[in-house]
């Protein structure tokens, strides 16, 4: 690993896992991952958070090549999801004098997971409460259910470090060089996003600090720009639009339905829609787009019947969205059905409940193809989408 120091006494530790291919066993993940774990080399050395199993020996060998011989006296535990806290058992038996450092419910669920004796071992703490290490004072904030109960975050006091747990992290590997935004986007609404009002707190207690780095436990270190990466969060955690857009879903299970979709497209292009993406459910990747549709500002959701329901990639990316709590968007429905439409009903039944969800009245019924008929609703539809922008 090439040696990244953050600070003169802030190393970073982690690995980068380019073997990967699906985080979660769901999020697709084509330039790979980053573990981060950090250490503050002080009075006291002091690890924030582990590493997930898949690297732990190229974890192992960068924390002994940082410590150069020296012990590890306290180890940070952010977040027990085991991508972070999966060595905890090992540093335990590497350095016995080792304390723990937690909130109550980090030590509440750390049995859930390993069987250590933790008399003499663990320092609860509390909302604000500091620890000193020599030069660096350490302040601790609770962050629960961003994304477990458990969570904190820390902030270096002395070089104004907030270790964010997976608060800020983004998909692909230190060294991949691409555009922050998206695939931090996809990682927070894919694992964060249902959490919203939870990172507004969150936000709320870091205004009150002078960050000027983030370490988060996935993707790369934050050191420049914070107003951006932060003001990304405030916009996606309040489920604001971030861009005026349409984003169009579709699920097609003979092309028929996609034709349709890929008319309107064309149609909302003419009229000079602003900006117009579409995603085929049934080929593209599924976290893609739960991505765009928390994106953009209105979403239409193109689906065949099936089995006097909806096509299944529209019932999936529906749940989806509901369970990451999907609100304050204009949607439009095209639903296709040869002899009795069952789409729109389904649909409309799945999206009781999101908040603030305005649905455009009339749904664009297709009887098998698109016809004539079927392009004169679309230019209907199409006015109404764009009305407002």
């Amino acid at each position: 690993m090439k040696d990244i120091n953050i600070t003169d006494s802030v190393i970073y530790i982690g690995a980068d896992d380019k073997d990967i291919r699906l985080f979660e066993g769901q999020y697709e993940v084509p330039n790979g991952m980053t573990y981060n774990s950090y250490l503050i080399k002080d009075e006291k050395n002091v690890v924030l958070d582990t590493c997930d199993r898949r690297v732990t020996n190229t974890w192992l060998e960068n924390l002994e090549k940082a410590l150069n011989g020296e012990k590890v006296d306290y180890l940070v535990i952010s977040h027990l999801e085991p991508d972070h806290a999966y060595n905890i058992g090992l540093l335990v038996d590497k350095y016995p004098s080792m304390k723990l450092i937690g909130n109550a419910t980090t030590f509440n669920m750390l049995p859930n997971f390993f069987d250590i004796d933790l008399t003499d071992k663990k320092i609860v703490v509390k909302e604000g409460e500091e620890l000193n290490f020599g030069l660096h004072t350490l302040q601790f904030f609770m962050a629960p259910m961003v994304h477990w109960p458990e969570v904190m975050v820390t902030y270096d006091k002395k070089d104004k470090i907030l270790f964010t747990a997976d608060g800020f992290g983004k998909f692909g590997t230190l060294d991949t060089e691409e555009d922050w935004d998206c695939e931090a986007r996809r990682y927070y609404f894919g694992i964060v996003g249902k959490y919203g009002s939870q990172v507004q707190a969150l936000l709320k207690k870091a205004q009150t600090l002078d960050i000027k780095v983030i370490c988060p436990l996935h993707g790369p270190i934050l050191k420049e720009n914070l107003s951006h990466y932060i003001e990304r969060y405030n916009t996606w955690s309040s489920y604001t639009p971030e861009e005026e857009g349409i984003f169009i879903a579709c699920a097609s299970i003979h092309g028929n339905t996609l034709k349709a979709a890929e008319n309107l497209k064309e149609i909302l292009e003419k009229k000079g829609a602003k900006k117009v993406v579409l995603s085929d459910l049934t080929k593209e990747d599924m976290h893609e787009a739960i991505e765009d549709a928390f994106r953009y500002s209105k979403l239409v959701l193109a689906a065949s019947s099936y089995n006097a329901g909806v096509f299944v990639p529209m019932e999936q990316f529906l749940n989806h969205l509901k369970a990451r709590n999907y609100q304050n968007r204009k949607i439009a429905i095209i639903q296709n059905g040869s002899w009795a439409p069952s789409a729109e009903k389904t649909i409309r039944s799945m999206l009781e409940g999101m908040k603030d969800i305005t649905i455009i009245e009339k749904t664009v019924t297709i009887k098998s193809t698109v016809k004539a008929d079927t392009i004169n609703d679309l230019e209907e539809l199409a006015d109404n989408l764009i009305g407002g922008e």
